[in-house]
């Protein structure tokens, strides 16, 4: 056997040029599909964390149907007890932040739209969303009956900081929820819909003018990391279900349930570049394949002669696929330790998309991209190019198997 792989190492070596050549082409390919797959997972991992840092947080929990719904009356009750006995001492939650929600019609001196109403916790919300660091004009919640109102509504309404704001709608026990708010400030989060319907309230005001009787309808959890959500999440709803009463429990639902078209847009993403990968390793393939048939129709008069001796054709085939084992396990070393270079560097200092740093930062985005190296990035790439390229390498292998000594010596 170490005859046999000393045989194969020189044997690959035997047309230097075309060795390296082919060295060359799977050391690119995985290097490629390691910076690509650290890119791609990097992005993905800032596209969720801006996410959740504008709304959603990593989890939220809410009263059992309110996601599908959504109406005033599918509160639950949340206090520093419901607090300390579900989430203090879980080292996974970094912080959470209770909201509330409302329909209203929000009127200034010359238009009228109809939107929502959300309350938020002025000081909590800041450890959970990017809320206070959003804020265009004005300032974040000066009053403890002052408003922030997205930008684009702003514009609608023809209001500005220091303006007045009628809102009406409709309460919890279905009274009238009427009042007359001071804008503090306005914001813009990047996202068209969000900043053209909602008007933000302090979340004590706004539990007294919907008449909430202390009640939410969410609370939003930043989670340590994103590894930590579905484990958390689980273990957030077997607690509220110990300590369900006579209703349903509240629900705990993660990023992808809050935000099902993110998901959906980074799948469709991953597919595509998933696709782009299988051509570019198809390539490779091809270049191994063009390779070991060139070698073995070179070769043909050798292994007659090497068959002629005794040695089997099956123990051919296996040098065959050891000099193709060889060959990738080279390109591919060499594809990682340049693949995990570059992603490092770009890890550190970041990729500048030319045009792209405003409008990333009205989504909360730094203009600069990161990747970010992983064993998954690292490894799935080449293990993929080392399956294919081995298989591609068997066809040929296996054409030594028809072979005959006397017709193999033959060949010119």
């Amino acid at each position: 056997m170490n005859i046999d792989i000393a045989l194969a190492w020189r044997n690959i070596w035997r047309n230097s040029r075309r060795t390296v050549l082919t060295v060359s082409a799977i050391a690119f390919a995985a290097s490629i599909l390691v910076f690509m797959l650290s890119f791609q997972l990097g992005t993905y991992g800032t596209m969720i964390d801006a996410s959740v840092s504008m709304r959603t947080g990593h989890v939220q929990i809410q009263a059992a149907g309110y996601l599908a719904d959504q109406e005033i009356q599918l509160a639950f009750s949340w206090d520093d007890a419901t607090r300390r006995a579900v989430l203090d001492g879980d080292p996974r939650v970094v912080a959470t932040t209770p909201r509330a929600h409302g329909f209203a019609l929000i009127a200034s001196d010359k238009r009228t739209y109809g939107g929502m109403v959300t309350g938020v916790d002025p000081v909590r919300e800041k450890s959970v969303s990017t809320l206070a660091a959003i804020v265009r004009r004005g300032r974040y919640f000066e009053r403890s009956d002052g408003a922030l109102v997205g930008e684009i509504l702003a514009r609608n309404l023809d209001v500005d900081v220091g303006d007045e704001l009628t809102l009406l709608g409709q309460g919890r026990d279905g009274s009238v929820a009427a009042t007359v708010v001071r804008v503090d400030g306005v914001f813009a989060s990047g996202i068209d819909m969000y900043d053209r319907n909602v008007v933000l309230l302090p979340l004590p005001f706004f539990q007294d003018l919907f008449s909430m009787d202390g009640g939410v309808h969410e609370v939003a959890i930043r989670a340590r990391s994103l590894g930590d959500v579905a484990l958390l999440k689980r273990d957030l709803n077997r607690r509220f279900s110990a300590l369900a009463g006579g209703g349903p429990p509240p629900v705990v639902l993660d990023w992808m349930d809050l935000t099902p078209g993110l998901l959906q847009s980074i799948q469709m993403d991953l597919v595509s570049g998933l696709i782009m990968y299988l051509i570019l390793i198809i390539v490779v393939a091809f270049s191994i394949l063009n390779t070991f048939v060139m070698a073995i129709f070179e070769r043909t008069r050798e292994f007659g002669m090497m068959m002629a001796i005794g040695i089997s054709p099956g123990r051919l085939m296996r040098l065959v696929l050891t000099e193709s084992f060889f060959m990738t396990a080279t390109g591919l070393l060499l594809g990682i330790i340049f693949g995990v270079g570059v992603t490092l560097w770009f890890e550190r200092y970041g990729i500048l998309i030319p045009g792209s740093d405003e409008i990333m930062k009205a989504y909360g985005i730094s203009g600069r991209l990161y990747p970010k190296l992983s064993l998954l990035s690292v490894l799935a790439g080449p293990c993929a190019v080392l399956v294919i390229t081995l298989l591609a390498a068997f066809f040929p292998a296996l054409k030594i198997r028809t072979m005959t000594p006397v017709e193999a010596m033959r060949h010119v």
